[in-house]
């Protein structure tokens, strides 16, 4: 028998968070406040940078992409488990979770690359602002954010691929709240050596590479902040990164625990955790840590809510 036949009607079981039924009720109503303010959050974001001229340059382009996929990656994983725990039904189609998968992959990846092209964006704005205009071209800005689209959705397709193939006969019990690739492989009953060794060649290029260039780049940032004579122009070039450093560790904490460690080390509880953080709450912190620090935003957003006030009145 094919292993489409065999996989074709196959359910899991998403055993969530929890099997307690009042922590379920907590769970849901903590999931659905913090999924709403990720919803608002990001738009807002979004609507303000668009609406607002002055802040159509290479810093609020790409914040603007991570903010639409930050909402799509929460948007991707929280509204299915809330609703399992509204209608008491855990159960997912085989179907239906290698497409939750592969957006999960999709927007997971655009989000560790993104914060990474961030980061060269900061590089060349503190360490050669003089050409910064001239290497951060819109063509180039453009180029960045397409390519990435497109390697993200090449990268995900190969992981649902090499998915497909495998059979799953034994349990159908994911201890997780979404399907993801590592409780998933732990069902499989046939070889799954190839997918294991292309997650670890993927995790090197979108985590590990990423993450290196990140450290690199600060590097060099931090050397030419100490060469700043005065003391009011070193705070304001740090203050420009401070928000940026917040959530690199959030979220290659968590994905470098997750997909890196051996796997002997890690626990169902873990992965849960470290997916809450990278799937729920940092998509949830983004808007906040980027905004709260940042006058032309804030300004971009009291502007964005006195036109809806005044346009409702």
């Amino acid at each position: 028998m094919e292993p489409r036949n065999q996989t074709s009607t196959h359910e899991f079981i998403l055993l969530g968070l929890s099997e307690d039924p009042e922590q379920e009720t907590v769970l849901f109503a903590l999931f659905l406040c913090m999924y709403v303010v990720t919803v608002v959050g990001n738009l807002l974001i979004i609507l303000a940078i668009s609406s607002d001229f002055h802040l159509h340059t290479p810093m609020y382009f790409f914040l603007a992409n991570l903010s639409l996929v930050d909402f799509c990656l929460a948007t991707n994983t929280v509204p299915k488990m809330l609703v399992n725990i509204q209608i008491n039904n855990k159960s997912i189609s085989y179907p239906c979770c290698l497409t939750q998968m592969y957006f999960f992959h999709f927007f997971g990846i655009m989000d560790s690359v993104l914060i990474a092209v961030m980061a060269y964006d900061r590089y060349v704005a503190i360490c050669h602002p003089l050409h910064y205009t001239t290497i951060m071209s819109p063509r180039l800005c453009v180029l960045l954010a397409g390519g990435l689209w497109v390697f993200s959705c090449f990268i995900s397709l190969t992981h649902i691929l090499l998915m497909a193939r495998l059979v799953f006969c034994g349990g159908n019990e994911l201890p997780h709240y979404f399907c993801d690739l590592t409780p998933l492989l732990k069902l499989s009953c046939t070889d799954t050596s190839v997918n294991k060794i292309f997650v670890l060649i993927v995790a090197g290029m979108v985590i590990v590479t990423p993450f290196i260039c990140i450290l690199a780049s600060y590097a060099r940032i931090i050397m030419a902040i100490i060469k700043v004579p005065s003391a009011g122009g070193r705070k304001k070039a740090f203050s420009t990164c401070s928000s940026h450093l917040s959530v690199v560790s959030l979220f290659y904490g968590t994905t470098i625990g997750v997909y890196l460690c051996p796997s002997s080390v890690g626990t169902a509880l873990k992965e849960k955790a470290s997916a809450v953080m990278y799937t729920a709450v940092t998509p949830m912190l983004n808007p906040f840590i980027y905004s709260l620090r940042n006058k032309d935003l804030k300004g971009a957003l009291r502007k964005l809510i006195n036109r809806r006030i005044t346009s409702s009145s």
